[in-house]
């Protein structure tokens, strides 16, 4: 079955934040501050899929203030960070927001990502994802993490469901 055709049903968005948020760069500061590098672009789409009233939610293993400052600033509230289990936070967030696997696309692009990839609508990666991971999703995408991965599948949704911009319409 084509991803496309997965794509109508689609109300929620799940990312992995290293690695598809961000190019995977962790820079350490001499305080032990890290900073990570991340797309405008990505970030216009991810709170634009909020202002649209989609759920968007980032699951990761990491921890980091810088990262619940980002999500925070770009209007998502539900940023679950250290999970060991990512399987075991995903199903709590299905039920938290009373959806089901089909209608959440989600990107990740490592072996920590592998399971929750197998219980969603649409399983999508980066271009540079682990091969273990392009083996079992439904797309692809042309980018890169933190090089436009995020927009490309928020934009592809929301344009198919009618949801994104249009010029002829103030719809934002």
């Amino acid at each position: 079955m084509n991803y496309k055709s997965k794509l109508h049903r689609i109300k929620a968005f799940v990312f992995d934040f290293d690695g598809v948020m961000t190019d995977g760069s962790v820079w350490t500061l001499a305080n032990d501050e890290t900073v990570r590098y991340g797309n405008v672009k990505d970030g216009y789409a991810i709170q634009y899929a909020v202002k649209k009233d989609y759920v968007v939610a980032c699951l990761s293993g990491a921890t980091s203030q810088s990262i619940a400052n980002r999500m925070k600033a770009l209007g998502v509230e539900q940023c679950y960070m250290g999970c060991a289990n990512k399987m075991e936070t995903y199903v709590q967030f299905l039920k938290k927001n009373g959806l089901e696997e089909e209608d959440v696309l989600v990107m990740g692009d490592d072996i920590p990502d592998y399971e929750v990839l197998q219980h969603c609508g649409v399983a999508t990666c980066p271009a540079d994802a682990a091969h273990e991971i392009k083996e079992i999703v439904d797309y692809i995408s042309i980018f890169e993490g933190g090089r436009g991965c995020v927009r490309d599948v928020i934009e592809q949704t929301l344009r198919l469901q009618q949801m994104w911009f249009h010029p002829d319409a103030v719809n934002w």
